[in-house]
């Protein structure tokens, strides 16, 4: 008899201590509880929900995860009050107003925030397949309508298919992705994903108060930065008066997918294999280096597929004397003239620039908009903002030109048009008729180049070619039969560009792309160049003398350095 006392009894321990708790089929009622150990899970078994401790961590919270997947917490309630104290009972449990609990003996932990929720006189909690986790009235309507609260309106990490990303500036009301702290802290982190309506709306990682990414703005028919093809996992936007108030994907029982601003700052889109033990990467934001906010500063545009991967618009140029370092931009070659007239470039195939500065109208015509744009001195660019019915709109931008970036697939509709002087926009114009009818021009001062790297890659021709630039007699480099068909400014031009390429220093030596720039474009700024590698020379004379004696000593030999590249 004491034998089978004790066997019940330790049966009963080991029901308490050590399994699962579910009450029906993923539903709590006010009678009863969940404490450590215990779950809720939902109905098709994808969903638990139960107190857990991240990572490394002591501290325990409430939270939703995927119950093949138990690493991975979708929701957390209170990221905010972590539960420090061990030994303790920790309990969840709803009232009978429909106010979800979580308590430890003598203190209140969280409870779900009831302002403007309505009491229930017969209340429910569930969890739904979908992750909601959902109060609702037992004899009341079960559509989402009739909830009396869900965990869907307090987003923690994790979007889920069904869960709306909200921004109504009418009601105040938002809903948005918040990181977490670290791997062992759900606490608000530093980065967060949401909609943004500052004039044209759009998606955007912050950090704190500054960009980190941005989609591009609402173009009638997709993100502008982001085309239709490139987006993975269409969702549906919610617009009321050109506002997006209401983002969301659909929920569709056969695929479980899930999107994550992760502690890094990056937004990644997540989808379960079939065996639904293991989650394979879709994507992740930002995709690539041009999708960093302002990669390329004022006036500059971002490819990914070029080298280097930002450029100047037309009529702009570097801003900084090192070509690598973007974070000054580009500034005008040539300033507006806007008494005088300014025209307009046409830009396609772009991420609309951020709108930091902007005015708009949306049912202007293009015309109309140009005219504006002219009869105001600080427009610096116009557009359609939307390029649905032929386009429409009027959207003009003030000020510095921030994050343009190419984009591949994107609507020929989608056009800028940024505000040139009249004159840089006939240089343009006029350009390949320029290449036409001065081919020998151009040939020579390729080739006036090819001769001189060749020279210079000799170290005492370095050192030759430094010094009379130094002492202003860069001339004498240049055979005198060429006295009569070379351009001094060319030729100049060249050596400078040489130099340039010869600095000691192999970081501060521009890259072929910009060397070709600056040998097609007189007006092309170009900064002073630094000594050469090698140099030891004082004077051009001394120079001078020391080849005469070289070449004496020697009686004729000659040496000959491989150079490698760098």
């Amino acid at each position: 008899m004491g034998f089978q006392f004790h066997t019940i009894l330790c049966t009963l321990l080991y029901s308490v201590t050590f399994l699962k708790f579910s009450v029906g089929v993923g539903t709590l009622s006010p009678n009863q509880t969940i404490i450590n150990g215990q779950t809720l899970i939902s109905q098709s078994q994808i969903f638990e929900l139960g107190f857990f401790s991240p990572g490394a961590s002591r501290n325990r919270f409430l939270g939703i995860w995927y119950k093949s997947t138990s690493d991975v917490v979708v929701w957390v309630a209170n990221r905010n009050n972590p539960i420090t104290v061990s030994g303790v009972d920790v309990i969840l449990s709803l009232a009978r107003n429909g106010t979800l609990v979580i308590s430890t003996p003598g203190s209140i932990i969280w409870s779900q925030n009831s302002s403007g929720v309505p009491s229930s006189s017969n209340p429910v909690l569930q969890l739904l397949d979908t992750g909601n986790l959902v109060v609702s009235d037992r004899t009341g309507d079960s559509s989402p309508e009739s909830y009396i609260w869900q965990s869907f309106d307090y987003p923690s990490d994790t979007r889920l298919p069904g869960m709306h990303m909200v921004d109504n500036p009418d009601t105040g009301q938002e809903k948005y992705l918040t990181s977490w702290r670290n791997p062992d802290d759900p606490s608000p982190g530093d980065f967060i994903y949401k909609i943004e309506n500052q004039g044209l709306p759009e998606l955007v990682i912050l950090r704190g108060d500054m960009k980190r990414y941005r989609t591009g703005p609402w173009n009638g028919i997709y993100l502008s930065g982001s085309p239709p093809k490139n987006q993975a996992f269409q969702s549906t936007a919610v617009f009321e008066k050109d506002i997006l108030t209401s983002i969301l994907e659909s929920y569709n029982s056969s695929t479980i997918a899930r999107v994550t601003m992760d502690p890094s700052g990056l937004v990644q889109r997540y989808s379960m294999n079939e065996r639904r033990d293991k989650w394979n990467l879709v994507y992740t934001i930002p995709r690539d280096p041009c999708d960093n906010y302002a990669q390329c500063g004022p006036y500059g545009v971002c490819s990914v597929d070029k080298e280097p991967i930002c450029e100047c618009l037309k009529g702009f140029a570097p801003g900084g004397q090192l070509d690598w370092d973007w974070s000054g931009g580009c500034t005008r070659i040539r300033p507006l003239n806007c008494k005088n007239g300014d025209g307009f470039l046409e830009v396609k195939g772009v991420k609309f620039p951020d709108m930091l500065k902007f005015w708009l109208n949306t049912s202007m015509t293009l015309g109309e908009c140009r005219g504006e744009c002219l009869k105001n001195c600080n427009c610096t660019e116009y557009a359609n903002p939307y390029i649905t019915d032929g386009g429409r709109g009027c959207l003009m931008w003030f000020g510095d030109l921030i994050d343009i970036r190419e984009i591949q697939g994107a609507d020929s509709r989608q056009v800028i048009y940024i505000r040139l002087p009249v004159s840089e926009l006939e240089s343009d114009n006029n350009l390949e008729e320029k290449k036409k009818k001065k081919p020998r021009r151009l040939t020579l001062i390729l080739a006036a180049a090819g001769v001189l790297v060749s020279c210079l890659i000799f170290s005492v021709m370095l050192v030759i070619s430094w010094l009379l630039w130094k002492e202003n007699k860069a001339m004498e480099l240049m055979d005198a039969c060429m006295n009569d068909t070379c351009v001094e400014s060319q030729v100049k031009r060249c050596i400078q560009v040489g130099l340039l390429c010869v600095q000691k220093f192999a970081e501060k030596r521009p890259v072929m792309s910009s060397v070709l720039f600056m040998l097609a474009n007189e007006e092309a700024f170009l900064p002073e160049p630094e000594e050469p590698g090698y140099f030891t020379e004082t004077s051009s004379s001394n120079a001078e003398d020391h080849i005469s004696t070289s070449e004496d000593s020697k009686k004729g030999s000659m040496t000959v350095s491989d150079l490698e590249a760098r």
